[in-house]
């Protein structure tokens, strides 16, 4: 087949597939109920297929290794909800497969794609789940390949032959679903995106065969018994959220962000590749993911879904309260509590003393609001808000605790604060900031100790990088300028100088003048946050 054929069956078979999830869509849409019922797959899978469609032809009449590689990306940028992310990775993985394939004839080739997408599919998935897309994907692939051994001899009628095969399995693997899954079963449903796979299934015969299938059936087979199983826990009343990001990452620090978000929630789905990678999940707490995908790379794109009727989450949570959101900050200094002031914050003055979870909860529960986002800046009082946090979800209050262990990072995360914003938006966006401010600091060390940066002694200047003792020195402008310098190193934009009590009036300004002489691209702002302990304070975004 010619390549300028090859590029125009293609595109018949994207025009075909958006078609029939068009039609499909409230079909699809009302089939969802795993792993929440959400009602929305179906409008996931078109608008992920739609992405990928318009991607390719934007790429324009090009040759097919371009037209595969810009529908794949589309995909890829345009996933939306599980379905839609491992859609992406089906059609990554297979357009890839058809491109490099070295096999004998066109039905293989097509059956070795199909295979080769159905298996990507599955290692994207944190814990595949039988009863699912997944099922479906493989069934094709499965049946695909045993058909090319009954394929006729003629090459042009090959790939017609095995992707016959393929969507008739598709859609008896569709039928079984129930019997793999216990809330299919229970909601008298078959899987939903296995259901819009199957669309596109059947829009490939019709674009290699010109036969148009006979209307699928979107029942459970007959008799399909209910079944339990390790996924069994993912239910309405499992995770709250849905989150989505693009993430700019190398592939080893995908697989470290893997095993960190696996114990943070359910339906884990990670795909890309290239240093760009789609990342699905659901969590209760939205902030710990997002900074785990800060650590990894660069998130954006971020998308979260409350599952829950927000109305009826919020309706016991306005009971004597005051205003509907409140931002609560803890302060380590009086200047630093102006600061959160004058961002709108319910301020509380820690003077750098440990808190206990009842003074934390006592505070979120004095903003009188019904949704309260909370910044710590101390891994200290980071430990005690989350127990805090969780006993005010109890009492009815919508708490999020956004992760500061700095206070730099709480003043970075209150700065892009929007009330207009929902909820959600708003969490998100302050986690991304605080994530993206490295923090360091300066102090004195009050007695004899081993440090990461080596011993110390009592009257010591001791520089902190990111939470540990990295530099030992005399004087403290020489280590401040050493820590400002290691926190730049890995880049930046803004440095933020916040002057303690006790530090020498002149400490400020010389940092200043070093960072602007070393780094003139940088922008630096000064900042009088009078804590004690630490004459200074850096962050760098």
């Amino acid at each position: 087949m010619s390549e300028e054929r090859s590029v125009a069956l293609l595109r018949h078979w994207c025009d075909l597939s958006l078609a029939g999830l068009e039609s499909a869509r409230e079909e699809i849409d009302a089939l969802n109920v795993y792993p929440v019922p959400d009602g929305d797959t179906g409008t996931n899978l078109l608008l992920t297929f739609e992405a990928a469609r318009k991607a390719m032809l934007a790429a324009g009449p090009g040759p097919l290794p371009g037209a595969l590689a810009a529908l794949g990306r589309g995909a890829l940028l345009g996933a939306r909800g599980s379905s839609g992310v491992i859609l992406s990775q089906l059609l990554r993985a297979g357009s890839r497969q058809l491109l490099a394939g070295t096999a004998s004839t066109p039905g293989r080739l097509l059956a070795d794609s199909l295979a080769t997408a159905a298996d990507a599919a599955y290692q994207a998935v944190g814990h595949p789940v039988e009863g699912t897309i997944l099922s479906v994907a493989r069934a094709a692939a499965l049946a695909a390949q045993q058909s090319v051994a009954g394929a006729p001899d003629d090459p042009a009628g090959q790939p017609g032959w095995v992707i016959q095969a393929a969507a008739r399995a598709a859609a008896d693997a569709l039928a079984r679903t129930p019997c793999q899954l216990g809330a299919l079963q229970r909601a008298g449903v078959v899987d939903a995106g296995g259901r819009g796979l199957c669309v596109l299934m059947d829009a490939a015969q019709e674009a290699l065969t010109g036969i148009r299938p006979a209307r699928r059936t979107a029942q459970p087979s007959p008799g399909a018994p209910a079944v339990g199983g390790a996924h069994a826990h993912l239910t309405p009343d499992g995770p709250a959220y849905e989150l989505t990001f693009l993430l700019d990452a190398d592939d080893q620090a995908v697989a470290g962000l893997r095993r960190a978000l696996e114990p943070m929630g359910d339906a884990l789905v990670v795909v890309g590749g290239d240093r760009l990678w789609k990342v699905h999940i659901h969590v209760d707490d939205v902030g710990p993911a997002v900074e785990a995908a800060v650590a990894a790379g660069r998130p954006h794109r971020i998308r979260v879904v409350h599952f829950a009727d927000q109305e009826a989450g919020t309706a016991g949570t306005g009971r004597g309260r005051a205003k509907h959101r409140s931002l609560v900050a803890f302060a380590a200094g009086p200047g630093l509590a102006e600061l959160f002031a004058g961002a709108g914050a319910d301020v509380v003055r820690t003077g750098g003393r440990p808190l206990t979870t009842g003074e934390v909860l006592a505070a979120i529960k004095a903003s009188r609001a019904a949704e309260v986002v909370v910044l710590p800046n101390d891994p200290e009082t980071l430990t005690v808000a989350e127990a805090a946090a969780h006993a005010a979800r109890d009492d009815g209050i919508r708490v999020a605790v956004v992760p500061t262990r700095a206070q730099v990072q709480g003043l970075a995360a209150a700065a892009v604060r929007d009330p207009s914003r929902s909820f959600d938006d708003d969490v998100v966006s302050m986690t991304a900031a605080a994530g993206n401010t490295r923090h360091g600091a300066v102090t004195v060390a009050t007695r004899d100790a081993m440090t990461m940066a080596g011993p110390c002694h009592a009257g010591d200047i001791l520089g902190v990088v990111q939470g540990d003792f990295a530099v030992v020195g005399a004087d403290l402008a020489p280590v401040a300028c050493t820590v400002a310098d290691r926190l730049l190193a890995g880049g930046g934009e803004l440095v933020t100088l916040v002057a303690g009590a006790d530090g020498p009036a002149d400490l400020v300004g010389v940092v200043r003048t070093h960072v602007e002489q070393r780094h003139p691209s940088v922008e630096v702002v000064a900042l009088d946050g009078r804590q004690a302990r630490y004459p200074l304070l850096i962050g760098v975004e």
